[in-house]
């Protein structure tokens, strides 16, 4: 398992960087076309389809828990009250929805667009396993895990206090071989053409990730519960911004430090920055970054770094690089970090970050919404 993982992240991390080419360009190529121009929509089929492959490479991201989490004090009670009114859409008509939200419960620190994924991933299951309808509840409360309860389960765990998220259905319910199974890659009980068998895999890596834990319990014909328990914290909700990318001016003169070493990539994004009337130095790996620092005698605005690179990651360059310019902003982008951070990785969430592939629009708005501070 942990083989196939390592091969899935690194495939993705390979994809992801191709892909950015592809919607990078595809993006600079639809703004020179005429709102009319037959061409127009074919380019738009190709950046959809970029968007599809890219919501694949996620999934390979997650299952092989190399994703790059940028994680925030959420309150679960309010996440599920962001997903109410999607939920019913994606179950239909014939399953009754029940959400029982816990009375003072507690916080956690996760990604709120993985905890999101995670909920989503475990609906639609519940939703495949009631094809004649039935009821499905989603509850959350404060627990607390001690020598008992681990066990009863039989696993080693960290004793303490936790946020309890359980999804249950009352489905067909699932036999106990059947049970030993479901969290591994490309394993379904689905036909072929109904699912890819990552869903659950992707469950349990980003929990696992979270530095949370899984358990399921089912019986046939009596349906199916998954508990999730997140470590629970005292702090106050973090304020999770969207990033804007309604139109707005992304026009700049600034001076900005590219430092990627993927060709390609960075050669795409120069082109963008120039469009956008940016004065761009490139650099194809931190030496060189450093040197065209060093050259430099006017100001450099900001450092727009990949996280990891030969011989130095972007962490430590822009550090060199502060202690002669403490005022350069910073902007950190990468497809996984998992060389060089070790397999929790995490993005402080004060840190600039976007996670590749990223559309060119979304960095033009982080760029603005950096310098303009």
């Amino acid at each position: 398992m942990e083989a196939v993982g390592r091969l899935a992240g690194g495939v993705a991390h390979d994809f992801n960087n191709m892909l950015m080419v592809i919607a990078g360009y595809g993006e600079l190529l639809r703004e020179r076309m005429e709102s009319d121009e037959p061409s127009r929509r074919m380019l738009g089929e190709i950046l959809k389809a970029s968007n599809r492959a890219a919501s694949l490479t996620d999934q390979l991201l997650a299952f092989s828990r190399k994703q790059i989490l940028t994680p925030h004090v959420l309150d679960l009670n309010s996440v599920l009250a962001e997903l109410g009114a999607m939920l019913p859409r994606m179950i239909g008509e014939d399953i009754e929805l029940s959400i029982v939200p816990g009375i003072g419960l507690g916080r956690v620190r996760a990604d709120p667009s993985q905890i999101q994924e995670v909920i989503m991933n475990l609906v639609v299951n519940a939703r495949d396993a009631m094809p004649a309808g039935g009821r499905l509840t989603i509850e959350t409360a404060n627990a607390e895990l001690d020598d008992n309860y681990a066990h009863a389960h039989g696993v080693n765990l960290a004793r303490g206090s936790y946020v309890m998220l359980a999804v249950s259905d009352t489905g067909i319910g699932m036999d106990q071989e059947t049970q030993t199974h479901i969290f591994e890659p490309f394993f379904t009980t689905k036909d072929v053409d109904k699912g890819t068998g990552l869903g659950l895999s992707i469950v349990y890596g980003v929990i696992k990730q979270s530095e949370g834990y899984i358990w399921v319990h089912s019986e046939p014909g009596q349906g199916t519960s998954f508990k999730i328990y997140l470590p629970r914290i005292h702090q106050q909700v973090s304020n999770v911004a969207a990033t804007n990318v309604a139109q707005r001016n992304l026009f700049g003169s600034e001076t900005i430090l590219l430092v990627e070493d993927d060709q390609s990539i960075r050669e795409a994004i120069r082109d963008f920055l120039r469009t956008r009337g940016y004065n761009v130095l490139e650099a194809s790996n931190p030496s060189i970054a450093l040197d065209a620092a060093q050259r430099r005698d006017g100001p450099i605005h900001l450092l727009l770094t990949d996280m990891i690179m030969p011989g130095m990651n972007g962490v430590s360059l822009a550090q060199q690089l502060k202690t002669t310019r403490p005022q350069m902003s910073v902007l950190y982008i990468s497809g996984y970090t998992d060389r060089g951070f070790g397999d929790r990785v995490t993005i402080d969430s004060e840190m600039n970050f976007l996670q590749k592939p990223f559309p060119f629009s979304v960095l033009g708005c982080k760029l603005r919404d950096i310098l303009d501070r």
